[in-house]
């Protein structure tokens, strides 16, 4: 079984076991680990893969063999990722260019959705420029969206003036000249999850159909250890957990990111949260208790 995890800790535990129910485990490692997703999803480069959770949706409404194992990898606030120079600010996006790398990236649906539903932003009143192509074969952007010119980066053309804002997570630049466009980005973000009861997830577990079928044993079994990794990693008093497991902890998630994508053209259909639900379970041959559901 060959396994794609970014985080050493949850791949050791899974690893440890797979091995433990039979299996024969390899990581596969790749960084940054969404590097891997594309093999993944189309051409079953792995048996489970760390996949951000709009790549998730994407492949289900395109009919990829990608199922959702629910562990939460990655978790945070979103609304700091919106940055850029000078004087203006989120109410200035309409009418200016905001960059993001990829139309299907996971930070940057977060950050649209937070546009259209707190501030009234009419995305297509901005322009629209990506960097990069979907993860998922069969995905494209939206015509209102354009391409950069092939070998152009984002950090680069946002802080050399080209565009006005940037929508970055990990490849936020180091430079002083750099601000969040929402003021007090992170009071806000709290505020957002205490209103809707969770923390934005960026990164799931998927798992290919065949290998649900072929090592349903190792693959529950890698779930049950990374979900003890996590349970015994969440901080004391949280509000809400940053990395939720089981399918009743991910529903809100999913249910709000599948929204989001729907309406700014991420993905071609509707994907209810329970289609992703009794897929799974279907595969693995468990009811959706087993599963945290």
């Amino acid at each position: 079984m060959r396994l794609v995890l970014g985080r050493d800790d949850l791949a050791a535990a899974a690893l440890t076991a797979a091995r433990e129910a039979g299996s024969e485990p390899e990581r596969i490692d790749i960084k940054p680990v969404h590097k891997a997703s594309r093999g993944f999803v189309n051409e079953s480069g792995a048996d489970l893969c760390e996949l951000a959770i709009v790549t998730v949706l994407q492949a289900v409404a395109h009919g990829k063999p990608v199922l959702l194992l629910p562990v939460t990898t990655l978790g945070r606030h979103q609304h700091q990722t919106l940055v850029t120079l000078g004087k203006l600010s989120v109410a200035d996006v309409e009418g200016h260019s905001v960059g993001v790398r990829a139309w299907s990236q996971t930070t940057g649906v977060w950050m649209r959705g937070f546009l259209t539903e707190q501030y009234g932003v009419d995305l297509r009143k901005a322009r629209w420029t990506t960097y990069e192509g979907h993860h998922v074969e069969g995905a494209e952007d939206p015509s209102w969206v354009e391409r950069a010119p092939a070998g152009t980066r984002l950090p680069a053309d946002f802080l050399d003036g080209r565009i006005d804002f940037g929508i970055m997570g990990n490849e936020l630049p180091a430079d002083e000249r750099v601000h969040t466009a929402i003021d007090d980005a992170h009071d806000v973000a709290e505020e957002w999850s205490r209103d809707q009861g969770f923390i934005p997830v960026n990164h799931v577990v998927g798992v290919s159909e065949a290998a649900a079928a072929e090592q349903s044993g190792a693959i529950l079994a890698a779930y049950d250890a990374m979900k003890s990794v996590l349970t015994a990693k969440e901080e004391a008093g949280r509000p809400f957990p940053l990395h939720p497991v089981g399918f009743e902890g991910l529903r809100a998630a999913f249910t709000k990111a599948s929204a989001y994508a729907l309406d700014q053209d991420v993905i071609p259909r509707a994907v209810d949260y329970d289609e992703l639900v009794e897929r799974s379970c279907a595969a693995f041959g468990v009811s959706p208790a087993r599963l945290g559901g």
